[in-house]
C-alpha cells in the first residue's frame, strides 16, 4: 500500500461524511453527541482544525511548530483546549462551518498529493510516516463521523476503507498500555475479522495464545472508543479483552470510551 491509496481513502471517507453532514437540518449542529460537551458542530470543527494543521504541517513545517507552540502556552494559560481549537468554528453558522471544513480537507488533499511513502510529517508529538499520518487523519474522521451521524439519526454504511483503521488498531495495543504507563503484556494477539466486502482480514502470528474474531466494523468502534466491546459481537480470550477494555487507536491522554450497555 502506497501513501496515495491512503490519501485517497481518506477522501472518499470525508466524502462519506459530508454526504450525511450537508443532508441535515442547521438545528441538528447543535443536537448534543456520545462526545461529552460536543455538539454536531463541534465534532465538524475539530475535524476542520485539524485537517487545517494537518495541511500547514505537510506544506508549510517551519510555520507547524508556532501552532504548536501557540496550543502548549494556550494550554498554560490554562485555556481550554475545545475553546482554542474549535472557538473560530464555533462562531460560524452551519452553512459557513461546512464551508471552512471543505476548504480545511481541501487544503490537505493539495498538500498530501505530493507525499512520499518515505516522507515524515512533524505532528504534535513524534514525527509521523507519511501513511501513518494520513491514517491517523481518516481514522479522525471515521470515528467523529459516527458520533455525528448517530445523533443526526443518519448512517455512513461501513466499506472496506475499514482496513485502515483497524491495522492501525492492532498496531497501537502496545501504546495503549504505555500511555497508560503500564507494562505491556507478555505474549501476541492474533485478530481475525470480517471485512465489509466479505474478506477476511488476518492481524498478529497464527500462533497467538490471545484471539480477538468479529466483524471489523465492531473492532474499529471498539479501539477508537465508540462503543463498549461488550456492546459488540466480538469474541475475545481474557488477554485480548483487557487490551480492548482499554484500547485506543488515537494519541493524546488515556481516555476511557463508552461503559457496557446492559
Amino acid at each position: 500500500m502506497h501513501v496515495s491509496d491512503v490519501r485517497r481513502d481518506l477522501i472518499a471517507e470525508q466524502n462519506a461524511l459530508d454526504y450525511v453532514v450537508s443532508s441535515i437540518d442547521s438545528a441538528v449542529f447543535a443536537r448534543p453527541t456520545a462526545s461529552p460537551g460536543w455538539a454536531v458542530a463541534d465534532q465538524i470543527a475539530h475535524l476542520a482544525y485539524f485537517d487545517n494543521a494537518a495541511a500547514v504541517a505537510i506544506a508549510n513545517p517551519d510555520a507547524f511548530p508556532a501552532m504548536v507552540s501557540d496550543l502548549l502556552e494556550a494550554a498554560a494559560r490554562g485555556d481550554s483546549a475545545d475553546e482554542f481549537t474549535l472557538g473560530r468554528y464555533r462562531a460560524m453558522q452551519p452553512t459557513d462551518l461546512l464551508d471552512a471544513w471543505r476548504s480545511d480537507r481541501a487544503a490537505l488533499a493539495d498538500a498530501s498529493a505530493g507525499l512520499a511513502d518515505d516522507d515524515r510529517v512533524d505532528w504534535y508529538g513524534p514525527s509521523m510516516g507519511s501513511k501513518s499520518f494520513l491514517t491517523a487523519r481518516l481514522m479522525e474522521c471515521w470515528a467523529h463521523g459516527q458520533d455525528i451521524a448517530a445523533a443526526a439519526g443518519a448512517t455512513i454504511a461501513p466499506t472496506d476503507r475499514l482496513a485502515h483503521i483497524a491495522r492501525l488498531g492492532f498496531i497501537t495495543r502496545g501504546w495503549t498500555y504505555v500511555n497508560r504507563q503500564l507494562e505491556i503484556p507478555a505474549g501476541d494477539v492474533r485478530v481475525e475479522l470480517l471485512a465489509p466486502s466479505g474478506d477476511h482480514w488476518t492481524f498478529g502470528p497464527e500462533d497467538a495464545e490471545d484471539t480477538v474474531t468479529g466483524t471489523a466494523l465492531d473492532f474499529c468502534l471498539v479501539v477508537t472508543q465508540r462503543t463498549h466491546v461488550d456492546n459488540t459481537a466480538l469474541v475475545a480470550t481474557p488477554g485480548a479483552r483487557d487490551w480492548l477494555l482499554i484500547a485506543q487507536a488515537f494519541a493524546g491522554p488515556p481516555t476511557i470510551g463508552p461503559s457496557a450497555q446492559s
